[in-house]
């Protein structure tokens, strides 16, 4: 009986490590537009950026072996973003700079916590990007959705940060997850109109393309569907990217890399959608993964990868309901069918990533963000609405 209650305390203790359920979800309002907003997101976060930016260097530097500002160097040498963000979203660029002169940080420094995917691009790091998302169209009356949990590495964790850019005449409030420093993870705008996105590290990648966080608030941005979908299928992607968009009541997605975009659509009853971190139908792949290609006969790919027993988890929760609810979705968000590769990830603090937050985002009737920050096992969801129209 010693031995079996030291056995259940051990597997308790165990089970329970790195779980974390005092995090707090720090919010914070932006207004104005381009500079205004890096000005007053770099001064109201200055303690934190400067912190993240620490842990990112010691991170970057314990993961490869070097130092992170000769890392950072040589990347930028690789990186040649400046243009596609200026031509593309040049208000993005200024806020940008805005952040590093309202933090005391330098320029280099602040942007390549914006430049997330294209750092793991440029690494080859297919370890970290464990990020599932999923979509569900509005139907008799229900509304639609678009959700996902964030899958970050774990020095992020305590990071957590909610954004809310007050409406101007040009531009829809929006609520946007993130971190101190970086101007989106993924979001919603009080139209209804929102996006979530995965790593597809196998795509195929552009050095001088758009990166992903700018693309992700240039979709926030938007209120006009075809100026959306043209937005996304026509830019120079700089990374291997799935987005998950919400307009409204309907629901895309897309996989897009260096040189072509395809939508994917599983064509199910009940229309919904949902996506991890691999492709499907894009075969723009990297010679080097081209095992990952999706034309490849099914006994030639892998099935067993991370990130496609997420999927199969996530779309034996999705594909055959015929009325799908927050309460369905925080049941696919929170599940762990596959213990060594679940779709919620606590930290253990083991240099392999973990939930960093999870979002619902609610598309019609009152769009709002249902908000957690870290892995939606360990707390409640909270609801995040947007600010009545004077």
């Amino acid at each position: 009986m010693k031995l079996l209650t030291l056995l259940f305390g051990l597997f308790f203790s165990v089970a329970c490590f790195g779980q974390q359920t005092n995090r707090e979800l720090k919010t914070v309002t932006f207004s104005g537009s381009g500079y205004e907003l890096g000005i007053q997101h770099g001064t109201k976060l200055k303690k934190e950026i400067a912190e993240i930016i620490s842990a990112w260097k010691k991170n970057t530097s314990n993961e490869l072996g070097r130092d992170a500002d000769l890392v950072l160097k040589d990347f930028f040498k690789y990186a040649d973003f400046h243009e596609s963000i200026k031509k593309w979203t040049p208000d993005l660029y200024e806020e940008v700079r805005g952040i590093a002169v309202g933090s005391g940080q330098e320029l280099n420094d602040i942007m390549v916590l914006n430049l997330l995917d294209e750092f793991w691009v440029y690494i080859n790091n297919l370890n970290n990007h464990h990020c599932s998302g999923l979509g569900v169209p509005s139907r008799n009356g229900v509304p639609g959705y678009i959700s996902q949990n964030m899958d970050l590495e774990n020095y992020t964790d305590g990071f957590q940060v909610l954004m809310r850019l007050n409406r101007t005449d040009n531009r829809p409030e929006q609520l946007i997850l993130s971190h101190p420093g970086l101007i989106a993870l993924n979001g919603l705008n009080e139209e209804g109109i929102g996006v979530c996105v995965n790593t597809l590290m196998q795509l195929k990648a552009s050095h001088d393309g758009l990166p992903v966080a700018f693309v992700v608030r240039r979709i926030i941005n938007s209120t006009n569907k075809q100026d959306l979908l043209s937005f996304i299928q026509t830019i120079n992607h700089a990374s291997g990217q799935n987005y998950i968009i919400g307009f409204k009541g309907e629901i895309y997605d897309f996989e897009a890399s260096a040189n072509k975009v395809v939508r994917y659509n599983p064509n199910n009853e009940n229309g919904t959608v949902y996506h991890t971190n691999h492709p499907i139908v894009n075969d723009d792949v990297k010679p080097w993964f081209e095992n990952y290609n999706p034309n490849l006969k099914k006994e030639f790919q892998p099935t067993s990868s991370n990130s496609h027993l997420r999927f199969r988890a996530v779309e034996n929760r999705m594909k055959f309901s015929s009325e799908i609810g927050t309460a369905e979705i925080k049941k696919a968000l929170r599940s762990k069918d596959d213990e060594n590769n679940p779709v919620c990830r606590a930290n253990f603090r083991d240099g392999r990533g973990f939930t960093f937050a999870s979002t619902i985002m609610t598309l019609t009737g009152e769009p709002n963000i249902q908000i957690i920050a870290g892995p939606p096992d360990e707390t409640d969801y909270e609801r995040v609405d947007f600010s009545t129209k004077q």
